[in-house]
């Protein structure tokens, strides 16, 4: 889970400008040189006077365009936004070096008052200030999503879940956008609210996604004043800029209720006695934190916020990243080939593969690996900032030759660290081979060289459901491999269907950097295989799915 932003929507549509807080400003007291001579900023491209470097700013693709600044002025290079500072670090040690190994000073947020004053109102997760709140929040989730918690209570329904998900391939194979996006809503459901989602046109899958739409209108370049860099803003009257204000706190509005929503089912569940496993309903994290409110003192608010920020992040990043696997298998009919031969050698036809066999299958954990790399949703992951003066920040000193001064904005540029590698457009899992350990464990080794990739981001704030992600990518691909085959369509003539995977014109940037729609063809690879499907989800549904609502 990697968890799906807005504020990650602004960055992918380059209007990063937004989330630099204009507190930002260089600090008078610059760190300094053993012989007392002030240290610089980073270098970077030319500014202007009072706009510094938006205009150079694209509205789309600005991981590109901050890539190829990178190659002029190094892995680290600064920008001003206005009279804010941001870096953007395209280098894997200095990314293990400031957002790993001094997480405690860069896991603040830039501020953003639209997403987190107006919409969320302090409580989202992702926006929210490294602090108490966000700190409860995490130690809240961390056991619930520990790699040891997913193995021992989810994993039966990670696995559930992706044997319905081919079930759904059988029946319908041309809808794969429709059956990715309900399988990952279905789990993360599920897990934190006890509600699986059996199709998508389920009411929470069907809300979500047009709330998605609605913030990412609001959040879209021009749509809002840039009030985090010149607050004066606020009060030009909010009809020029389309009501901005009203249809912020409208999408705040819609969240609350949906969010409520959802908790409102666990509190009439428990409400008639059947709290926790009665009548083998399982224990939900919405149940845990329940259980604790005496202890944590959440309003109802953060409790609304808190179960929705993971309904967010768990519904889409899978689901999308899922698409891009498809889209390179398509393309790659000799990576699809040797993929089916390991999988068929380890597993057979009577039954699909498990995660269980995850250390048998290395290939296909290579696959996995290398659509993170290819294709990153998040290309410019979600902007780090150091502490602000305001919260004790007093900068910080990089390679001993630049300083950065407090509540500077750094932005973990993933596209342009993903690139860096011998043909960086071409689709070879071979690039992974022998570096097939979980991505957890590469996140927190300290050779940083061999970190796989790094689209759950680094430091303290890295997506808390890194394992349950993984897994979900590891069986879907899995199994998908195994049951069927999968190649490029065909039109009428028998001539393939291309399918655009150019960095700039086949993908949509939204919330996440996503496959624009594609045709591919899923066929069943055997009778047998279809029985074994069909059988596993007999067993799904009368051993799993029958506990949840």
């Amino acid at each position: 889970m990697t968890y799906l932003l807005p504020v990650v929507a602004l960055l992918g549509a380059g209007v990063c400008l937004s989330l630099i807080r204009s507190s930002s400003l260089l600090s008078s007291n610059q760190g300094e040189t053993k012989d007392g001579k002030a240290l610089p900023e980073p270098p970077g491209p030319p500014r202007l006077p009072v706009i510094g470097n938006i205009h150079q700013i694209p509205m789309t693709g600005a991981h590109r365009q901050f890539t190829e600044w990178s190659k002029a002025y190094g892995g680290i290079f600064s920008l001003k936004m206005g009279p804010a500072l941001a870096v953007v670090v395209t280098d894997r040690r200095l990314v293990r070096e400031m957002l790993d190994r001094k997480s405690a000073i860069y896991s603040a947020r830039p501020h953003s008052y639209v997403s987190h004053d107006l919409i969320t109102n302090g409580a989202h997760m992702l926006t929210m200030q490294y602090g108490d709140l966000w700190r409860k929040f995490r130690r809240i989730l961390h056991p619930y999503f520990m790699e040891s918690a997913i193995d021992k209570v989810h994993l039966e329904l990670v696995e559930a879940e992706q044997i319905a998900m081919i079930k759904d391939f059988l029946d319908e194979p041309g809808k794969h956008t429709v059956h990715t996006k309900r399988t990952s809503n279905s789990i993360i459901m599920s897990v934190v609210f006890g509600v699986r989602t059996p199709d998508a046109t389920t009411s929470h899958m069907r809300d979500l996604y047009n709330l998605m739409e609605r913030w990412s209108a609001v959040m879209e370049t021009g749509s809002t004043p840039p009030v985090d860099i010149f607050p004066f803003l606020k009060m030009v009257p909010e009809s020029w800029f389309g009501n901005w204000v009203q249809r912020g706190l409208d999408v705040g509005q819609r969240m609350k209720t949906l969010y409520s929503k959802q908790k409102g089912l666990i509190l009439a569940r428990r409400a008639a006695n059947l709290k926790g496993h009665a009548n083998g309903q399982p224990t939900t994290l919405m149940d845990e934190v329940l259980d604790q409110q005496d202890k944590l003192q959440l309003t109802n608010h953060q409790q609304d916020f808190l179960g929705g920020v993971l309904m967010e992040g768990g519904s889409d990043t899978v689901s999308t990243m899922m698409l891009v696997v498809l889209q390179a298998l398509c393309l790659n009919p000799d990576i699809v080939e040797r993929a089916r031969r390991d999988i068929d050698a380890v597993v057979g036809e009577d039954s699909t593969p498990r995660w269980e066999h995850h250390d048998k299958l290395p290939y296909i954990t290579q696959i996995v690996k290398e659509a993170m790399r290819w294709r990153p949703v998040t290309p410019l992951g979600f902007p780090h900032a150091l502490l602000s003066a305001e919260q004790g920040g007093k900068g910080d000193v990089v390679d001993g030759r630049f300083y950065l001064s407090p509540g500077t904005t750094v932005f973990l540029n993933v596209w342009g660290i993903h690139q860096d590698c011998e043909d960086p457009d071409r689709f070879d899992p071979d690039r992974y081979d022998g570096r097939t350990k979980t991505s957890a464990e590469y996140a927190a080794s300290s050779e940083y060289e061999l970190r796989d990739h790094y689209v759950f981001g680094a430091g303290r704030r890295i997506c808390p459901g890194i394992h349950l992600a993984e897994r979900e990518m590891f069986l879907g691909t899995a199994k998908l491999l195994w049951g069927f085959n999968i190649e490029q369509a065909r039109d009428d003539k028998g001539g393939l269907i291309p399918i655009d995977t150019d960095p700039v014109t086949g993908y949509s940037e939204g919330f996440l950097v996503c496959p624009k729609d594609f045709d591919c063809s899923i066929t069943p690879r055997s009778e047998r295989r279809t029985a074994t499907i069909l059988r596993e989800f007999v067993e799904a549904s009368k051993n799993v799915f029958s506990r949840y609502k």
